[in-house]
């Protein structure tokens, strides 16, 4: 059941695989949700649906975003030895140039959650335990000057060119607790701080990746401008265009994968060492 490439995503992505196996992990953080392990574009990858219910083999938009374990799900890809994740996420836009349905891959992020996990290294489990690395600190600091890998950045911003699609290079996405969606005037904080877009799902998962050594990086799918920008923010605007984005995403992502390298030249894979 060994893997090298994972993607983490949402509803329009839960048949993305051919010839899935299926499994649900025990991890020391709790039960994944159903892990599927098939092939995509030709390369065995494993899927997790993020907000699929831990320890179900049903695969729903079951969770929301702050009761999401995030911990589990990382170090699940992980134990199935998921070197390299590719997540997508929806996020709604503060900038009247990344309109609906462009694609971002973001770069930065801004931390505005408030009640999550968000490390592995709580000062009771050191890097020995969960990297077998020879490292018995318990309290352990990553730098996250570049929290997106390189490598895979500039895998989609090339699949992103070759499929065709509109996108955007940089941007940084501030992550916000949820599940309500912002106030017009959080977005204007958000801008005037310098974030480009808003989702509720990247923070801590990005964190957790690089704390296991994982090269990770985010599409994000623009699917409404923020609060503020336009008159109503509806969940059922953000499927419908998310829905509609899901064909070209597809593309980009089966594209992606199948230009991952055998061994990668960046340091994500160092972070604890």
């Amino acid at each position: 059941m060994k893997v090298r490439v994972a993607i983490i995503g949402g509803s329009g992505l839960y048949k993305l695989l051919e010839k899935a196996e299926h499994v649900i992990l025990d991890t020391p953080f709790g039960k994944t949700p159903r892990i599927d392990i098939g092939y995509f574009g030709g390369v065995r990858v494993a899927f997790l649906a993020r907000h699929a219910m831990p320890g179900s083999m049903k695969v729903a938009h079951e969770v929301p975003p702050h009761r999401i374990n995030f911990r589990a799900n990382i170090y699940g890809l992980k134990k199935l030895g998921a070197e390299a994740i590719i997540a997508t996420s929806a996020c709604g836009s503060l900038r009247r140039e990344l309109e609906p349905g462009d694609f971002v891959i973001i770069d930065q992020f801004i931390d505005m959650t408030k009640s999550r996990t968000y490390t592995f290294y709580d000062g009771t489990t050191t890097p020995k335990e969960l990297l077998g690395v020879d490292k018995e600190d318990l309290v352990v600091h990553i730098d996250v000057t570049e929290p997106y890998c390189p490598t895979l950045r500039r895998i989609l911003i090339e699949a992103c060119k070759k499929v065709g699609v509109k996108y955007h290079e940089r941007g940084c996405y501030v992550c916000t607790e949820g599940p309500r969606f912002e106030t017009p005037a959080e977005i204007r904080f958000f801008s005037a701080i310098g974030a480009d877009v808003v989702g509720m799902t990247n923070v801590p998962e990005v964190i957790l990746a690089r704390e296991l050594n994982i090269h990770y990086a985010t599409i994000a799918v623009v699917t409404n401008y923020a609060a503020g920008l336009q008159r109503k923010v509806t969940q059922e605007e953000v499927i419908e265009i998310f829905n509609r984005s899901m064909k070209k995403l597809v593309k980009v992502l089966e594209e992606a994968v199948r230009n991952i390298p055998g061994k990668f030249t960046c340091e994500c894979d160092k972070a604890v060492h």
